[in-house]
């Protein structure tokens, strides 16, 4: 049965030097227990954005977590530039692995499935396939005549962490539509979750809920977090703060301003643990 544990135990299973993969920020990403790790002072980690980051990643970044970066690309959406990304990465801070969204997901789908890598059609002629010295661009392996292809190595990461409204007590949890999340869970070693609520009904024995829900064996453990996306929006449930979010971009342009903007909002980022 998966472990029910409070959120700075999840905090620390997430070892310094981890590959860490996390959701968009238009699913279900988890604030708090990205709170609980910069207070945790995790550092040297691996992020791995699935396939975007945005204020989760950037506050990462600005609290010092963060040593690599594979992204398509971070943004603040329409609140502008990441701001501690754009500087560590012009400053050469953290070591950036551009990507695409496709190859994050072809990538993550070839750990899902077990194989070493997976070919990807669609990079070809891009200049990105110059800057990755792990991607591999072969002829047609199989003699069609269909051209070349870029081969990608499969993406394990070390860790996964995610948001969920619901989650059963035997460690099932509602992913509803964002099936990336599920490749996240199945491509990693652990997948760490908080949760808004428990329910004592088994997700899995209805079959108007099985579909939408990751069974508990990919799951490595659960903390109770409500409203445990903010400032983020949680879909049907609770919209972004977008003040906050601009207040963040405005003032992190400069360390010292993440610094009092960190300051002044880590105790309602916090928040969701303390239910």
């Amino acid at each position: 049965m998966t472990n029910m544990l409070p959120i700075e135990a999840l905090a620390a299973r997430v070892g310094d030097g981890a590959r860490l993969a996390l959701p968009p920020e238009y699913s279900y990403v988890p604030m708090a227990l990205v709170a609980a790790l910069i207070d945790r002072g995790v550092r040297d980690l691996d992020l791995l954005c699935v396939p975007i980051g945005g204020l989760a990643a950037d506050m990462l970044i600005g609290a010092g977590c963060v040593r690599s970066l594979e992204a398509a690309a971070v943004s603040l959406g329409e609140a502008g530039p990441a701001p501690r990304f754009t500087e560590a990465v012009e400053s050469g801070a953290i070591v950036m692995r551009d990507t695409t969204c496709p190859a994050v997901h072809t990538a993550l789908q070839a750990a899902e499935k077990g194989v070493p890598f997976m070919p990807l059609g669609g990079l070809i002629g891009s200049d990105l396939v110059a800057h990755r010295d792990d991607w591999k661009v072969v002829d047609d392996p199989l003699g069609a005549g269909n051209g070349p292809i870029v081969l990608l190595p499969a993406i394990k990461p070390d860790v996964a962490i995610i948001h969920s409204p619901l989650a059963d007590r035997n460690g099932n949890v509602w992913i509803g539509r964002r099936r990336e999340l599920a490749t996240i869970a199945h491509a990693a070693k652990e997948t760490l979750v908080t949760v808004e609520r428990l329910t004592d009904d088994d997700l899995l024995a209805d079959e108007a809920s099985a579909a939408a829900t990751l069974p508990g064996f990919y799951v490595s453990a659960i903390a109770e977090a409500r409203e445990g996306c903010r400032p983020l929006g949680l879909s049907e449930h609770y919209a972004a703060d977008t003040e906050m979010i601009r207040s963040y971009a405005r003032e992190a342009k400069t360390i010292d301003g993440f610094n009092a903007w960190m300051e002044r909002h880590m105790t309602a980022l916090r928040a969701g643990a303390a239910e």
